[in-house]
């Protein structure tokens, strides 16, 4: 899953979801991880639009994971290699 974050196909998608990998899937629990998995199911150009907020987000993608990806999209002097 770690590797399928991070390589997606788009980059600003790679960025996110890898950056957020290498966070936390770690620490995601059964519940977690299978919301993750929707969402890098999911058409990335869809979720790229949740994250910067130019459509809404559905409320089945609207998880904790969702949020925790959110937050990393809203730092300030964000690092996405960690």
């Amino acid at each position: 899953m770690r590797f399928r974050a991070s390589h997606r196909g788009f980059k600003e998608a790679d960025l996110v979801f890898g950056t957020f990998a290498a966070m936390f899937l770690d620490h995601l629990d059964e519940a977690g991880l299978s919301d993750l998995e929707k969402l890098l199911d999911h058409p990335d150009r869809e979720v790229m639009a949740w994250l910067d907020g130019t459509a809404l987000v559905p409320a089945a993608f609207d998880t904790e994971v969702f949020r925790k990806l959110k937050s990393l999209c809203t730092r300030k002097k964000p690092s996405w290699r960690d």
